[in-house]
């Protein structure tokens, strides 16, 4: 028996322990720097297996490191538990059911990303207990992924500072290596200020902090022509500073969503959108505030270390489903819009070709698929791969089509095309992970790649030196 089946059998022997993490974290669905509950359920099970926990890293409350071994190389996996705001949902139901509504939601599967990390570090430490391997597992706690960037934090107080690799997955309908080309993200608030006064009785008297939100939209939304095609700008009103009309409001506040290919890039258009704000500011007379709270780096893939997971990735596939989880996968792809039906088929055509039609009739995309490119999305986990040779992949947790950040993700979460997914990701981390720790050579030469692809280039470290982690 290979060390690959192995390591698989280990995560097998503890799959029960694994997937009801998975689903109390799902349950508990905690947004950004507020997963207590969800940080202990897993920081506790790995005191359980052996690991040594630091909480608290990096100055953010929900973080920790576990660890176990010694010495080099450190090889780092990092796992995810926070969810998303709104998206509260019943869980295997394939129609828009809130457990409560406007409460929060695992609509990006990170309840599945953190325990599969976590899983593939508890079997690697069985492993290297088993067979008296030295080197050292660690176990990253990541809060805060969606909306505040958390890892950039983690990073600017050096946490990766002597790590040799980094490993993670994420969640998805595909399975596939990630490709360098994420989205750089800047998320900043503007807070208008101007004076209240009676609408109609004296409205002269007033200066409409929302007016000046609303003009500064305007502003961005005409810049749009003037950017580069791969940007993206995206804005949320947060405070429209009261629901009276007859009251000229004295405060309102907007959050945007700053994207572009490099952090570079991004602090030009940031720069630009704050001429919106203040030129928004002058017209109506208000004064505005602009903080920016988060930063995300684009990613940096490793070749090698995606080599190593794309390697153990077709060595594991097909992963292999009943009849019975194929119905339950078309009972959610038949709730899918026409706009993501339309993607779908995109995406079959780009994958398959002239096979697309025989892809388009399979709930379950369950093979490898093969993309140079990134995500036009944007993930923390850039940040540390500007520091750390980092390698990461996707698998398949949810039926083909099933539209990011949505309903359709958290009703999926805790099903058994999810569970099946959480277990094979494990697997590959692990046996990937194994051959880092057992290998330094293998990782001199992922660490001499990684530098090769930076070309002098080091780490951006975009965010303000006055951020700090907290709930907004």
């Amino acid at each position: 028996m290979s060390y690959v089946q192995d390591l698989a059998k280990l995560v097998e022997n503890r799959k029960d322990a694994t997937l009801r993490i998975s689903d109390a974290v799902w349950g508990y669905a905690e947004s950004r720097f507020q997963e207590f509950k969800s940080a202990k359920e897993e920081s506790d099970y790995m005191i359980e297996m052996g690991f040594k926990v630091t909480m608290g890293i990096g100055g953010e409350d929900t973080a920790f490191v576990a660890e176990y071994g010694s010495g080099k190389p450190v090889i780092a996996l990092l796992g995810e538990y926070d969810a998303l705001s709104g998206l509260s949902q019943k869980a295997d139901i394939p129609c828009h059911d809130p457990i409560e509504a406007g409460k929060d939601g695992h609509g990006c599967g990170h309840n599945l990303l953190g325990a599969a990390s976590m899983a593939a570090a508890v079997a690697l430490k069985d492993y290297m207990v088993e067979k008296n391997l030295p080197g050292t597992i660690r176990y990253y706690g990541c809060p805060a992924e969606e909306n505040a960037g958390g890892k950039a934090f983690l990073v600017r107080e050096g946490c990766f500072n002597d790590c040799d690799i980094a490993l993670t997955w994420h969640p998805g309908w595909t399975n596939g290596v990630t490709g360098s080309g994420s989205l750089a993200n800047f998320r900043v608030f503007y807070t208008f200020h101007g004076l209240s006064s009676h609408a109609a009785g004296a409205p002269h008297l007033g200066r409409s902090a929302l007016d000046a939100v609303e003009i500064m939209n305007v502003g961005v939304n005409y810049m749009r022509e003037h950017m580069i095609d791969e940007a993206r700008i995206h804005y949320a009103v947060i405070n429209t500073g009261g629901t009276a009309p007859n009251v000229v409001q004295s405060e309102a506040q907007v959050l945007y969503a700053i994207r572009a290919p490099k952090v570079t890039q991004v602090k030009e258009l940031f720069e630009r959108v704050n001429k919106c704000a203040q030129g928004a500011a002058l017209i109506t007379e208000t004064t505005v505030d602009i903080e920016q709270v988060s930063a995300y780096s684009d990613y940096i893939a490793c070749d090698v270390c995606s080599e190593v997971l794309g390697k153990h990735m077709e060595e594991l596939l097909p992963i292999g489903y009943t009849e019975e989880e194929m119905e339950y996968a078309k009972k959610f792809q038949a709730v899918i819009t026409d706009l993501d039906r339309a993607g779908l088929k995109n995406r079959a055509k780009a994958i398959g070709g002239k096979k697309a039609n025989e892809l388009l009739e399979t709930p379950i995309w369950d093979f490898m698929t093969y993309s140079k490119g990134g995500s036009k999305g944007s993930t923390d986990v850039g940040d540390v791969s500007w520091v750390v040779p980092t390698g990461q992949f996707s698998a398949v947790t949810l039926a083909a089509g099933t539209p990011g950040h949505a309903w359709q993700v958290v009703a999926q979460g805790k099903g058994p095309i999810a569970h099946k997914g959480v277990l094979f990701a494990a697997k590959v981390l692990a046996a990937s992970a194994y051959d880092f720790i057992t290998s330094p050579e293998l990782c001199q030469k992922a660490k001499e790649n990684w530098l090769e692809i930076l070309d002098g280039e080091t780490y951006p470290g975009a965010l303000p030196p006055d951020a700090v982690p907290h709930i907004w």
